[in-house]
């Protein structure tokens, strides 16, 4: 399963995926599938206007402070904001989250473009 959080962005190939684009529509997705194997968590840092993916992170910190983390293989952080992304690393790496920098993937862009 495969999980996006991108106010802009979309996978660029056909496979299933579910898409949320802000903070509280990905902290629901994430929700829902709480108890599910999740492949790939892409997150992008800014989500439009003041919205962040802090509320998604601090969901995913405080389950594995709980000694609970959610089943994800691996989180991608593609952010355009280089010290959101750096942060956002940090954070779920201290919980032992598998997290890499996929700024440059191809994997996720801006349909059209």
């Amino acid at each position: 399963m495969r999980l996006l959080i991108d106010d802009l962005r979309d996978f660029l190939d056909p496979a299933p995926a579910h898409v949320a684009r802000t903070s509280l529509a990905g902290l629901e997705l994430l929700r829902r599938h709480r108890h599910e194997r999740i492949d790939e968590l892409w997150l992008d840092h800014d989500l439009g206007g003041d919205d962040t993916i802090w509320p998604v992170v601090e969901e995913l910190e405080r389950a594995a402070f709980e000694g609970a983390p959610f089943d994800v293989g691996t989180v991608y952080v593609h952010s355009a904001n280089p010290p959101g992304a750096a942060r956002i690393l940090r954070a779920l790496r201290r919980w032992n989250y598998r997290a890499v920098a996929a700024t440059q993937s191809a994997a996720v862009g801006y349909r059209g473009v």
